[in-house]
C-alpha cells in the first residue's frame, strides 16, 4: 500500500481518516484481540481510529498501544436499545468518521445508524458463530442478516466457511464480500519451551495441555476437561507427567474447576482466569486443544501455531482452514471427549510426530498468517473504499 493519507477527514481536525470500530464488548477474546492487533500495527501517519461499545470495555482495552484512540461505551441494556442507538447516532456525528467498521451480528444494526449519521463508508466484519447458531442454519439470523445488508457497503469474512455463508446462506453478493485470514504475530509467539513455573507446573518431563480462551458455551471447556479426565485414566503410567491449563475467565469456569475436582484431577490442573502474559504461558504449553462448538478463525489457535505447539481442535467453522489433519496437528469433532482424548494420547505415545506437528505449524503460521500480510489487506481494503468514495489522496 502506497504512503497517503486522506486530505480531507470528515472531522476536519485531521488529514488522517478515522475509522470508528463498532462491537458488542472488548474484553478478553479473539474477536477483540484481533481489533487490537489490528489497530496498533496499522501505521499511524495513515489512520486514526475510536472504538465504540455497545455494552463496555474491560482492562483489555490496555492493551491498545497507541494514545491517540479514544474509547467510548455506551453501557447498553439487554433488547432493543433505541436509547443506545440514540446515543450512538449522537456520538457519530459528533466524531464525523470516514469509516465505521462493525464486528459480528450484535453490532450489525448500527450499520443503519451509521448510514443515518452519514458515514460514508460502512464495514462489516463476520468473525465467528454463537452458541445459539453453530453451523449458521438459523433463518431469523440470516433474515437479520439480510435486512440490514442494503446499509453495509462492504463485508469481510475471516474465513471461507463464512464467505460461503454470507454469499449463499444469506444472498450477499459476493463482489461486497472478501475473505480476509488474521494474522498473529511471530514474533511475540515463538517456539522456548520452559513449563509453567506460574502453576507450578515447571518439574522435567511434565505433558503440559493447555487452552486459552473464554469459558463460556460455544468454546466448551467442559470437553476439554473431561477428556483430559479420560486421558489420565488411558495413561495411568503418565500420571506423574499429566497436566491441564485452561486460561481465561467465564461463566463456565467454578463449573469446569468443580468437575475436574470432583473427577479427582483437579490437582493436576490449573484455572488461573484471564492472564496478560499469553506468549509466556504458550511457551510452558506442550500441546494445545481447540473445544469450540464453533469457530470463526480462531486467533490462538494461530498463536499457538506460532509458538510451535502441535494443534489438537474441533473440526468446526474455520478450524480446517487453520489445522492440517494429520500434519501439524488433529482435528476431532465438536463435544466428542472420547476423541480428543485419543488425539492427545496418540501425540503424547509419539513424541516425534508431536515435535514435527509443532514444527509445521510455526512454518505455516510464518508462511501464511502473519500479522503484516493481515494488516497490509486490511489497509489496502480501507484505502480501495476510500478512494471509491472520492478521497482526495496525497503523498506523505
Amino acid at each position: 500500500m502506497s504512503a497517503v493519507a486522506v486530505a480531507n477527514a470528515r472531522d476536519g481536525r485531521d488529514a488522517r481518516p478515522l475509522v470508528a470500530h463498532i462491537l458488542y464488548r472488548l474484553g478478553m477474546g479473539g474477536l477483540e484481540n484481533g481489533l487490537v492487533n489490528l489497530i496498533n500495527a496499522l501505521p499511524a501517519h495513515r489512520y486514526r481510529h475510536a472504538v465504540i461499545c455497545l455494552d463496555d470495555y474491560t482492562a483489555f482495552a490496555g492493551r491498545i498501544q497507541r494514545p491517540d484512540v479514544e474509547l467510548h461505551a455506551l453501557h447498553k441494556p439487554p433488547g432493543l436499545g433505541l436509547g443506545t442507538q440514540l446515543q450512538l447516532w449522537k456520538l457519530l456525528r459528533r466524531l464525523r468518521p470516514d469509516i465505521v467498521h462493525s464486528r459480528n451480528l450484535a453490532a450489525l444494526e448500527c450499520q443503519c445508524v451509521a448510514a443515518l449519521s452519514g458515514v460514508p463508508i460502512r464495514i462489516h466484519g463476520e468473525h465467528g458463530r454463537d452458541v445459539s447458531d453453530l453451523d449458521g442454519s438459523s433463518v431469523k439470523y440470516q433474515r437479520l442478516r439480510r435486512f440490514f445488508s442494503p446499509w453495509v457497503h462492504h463485508y469481510i469474512a475471516l474465513s471461507r466457511d463464512l464467505e460461503t455463508y454470507l454469499t449463499e446462506r444469506v444472498g450477499i453478493d459476493p463482489q461486497r464480500v472478501m475473505q480476509l485470514y488474521n494474522g498473529v504475530d511471530t514474533g511475540r509467539f515463538s517456539p522456548a519451551r520452559r513449563g509453567l513455573p506460574a502453576a507450578g507446573f515447571d518439574a522435567a518431563g511434565q505433558i503440559v495441555i493447555g487452552t486459552v480462551g473464554r469459558m463460556q458455551p460455544v468454546k466448551d471447556p467442559m470437553s476439554l476437561a473431561k477428556a483430559f479426565t479420560e486421558l489420565v485414566q488411558r495413561l495411568p503410567e503418565d500420571r506423574h507427567r499429566l497436566r491441564l491449563a485452561i486460561i481465561g475467565d467465564g461463566p463456565l469456569r467454578a463449573e469446569t474447576r468443580q468437575y475436574l475436582d470432583e473427577a479427582g484431577v483437579g490437582d493436576l490442573a490449573w484455572l488461573p482466569g484471564d492472564r496478560d502474559d499469553i506468549p509466556e504461558l504458550m511457551q510452558g504449553m506442550d500441546i494445545f486443544v481447540l473445544p469450540s462448538l464453533a469457530e470463526g478463525i480462531c486467533n490462538t489457535v494461530l498463536e499457538a501455531m506460532a509458538s510451535g505447539l502441535p494443534v489438537v481442535a474441533t473440526n468446526v467453522g474455520g478450524n480446517p482452514e487453520l489445522v492440517e489433519d494429520s500434519r501439524s496437528g488433529r482435528l476431532v469433532p465438536a463435544a466428542d471427549p472420547a476423541a480428543m482424548a485419543e488425539a492427545i494420547a496418540a501425540l503424547i505415545r509419539d513424541p516425534e510426530r508431536l515435535q514435527a506437528y509443532g514444527r509445521r505449524g510455526r512454518e505455516r503460521a510464518q508462511e501464511e498468517f502473519s500479522l503484516d500480510a493481515m494488516v497490509g489487506r486490511y489497509g489496502q481494503v480501507y484505502e480501495r473504499l476510500l478512494r471509491a468514495r472520492g478521497k482526495q489522496l496525497v503523498e506523505e
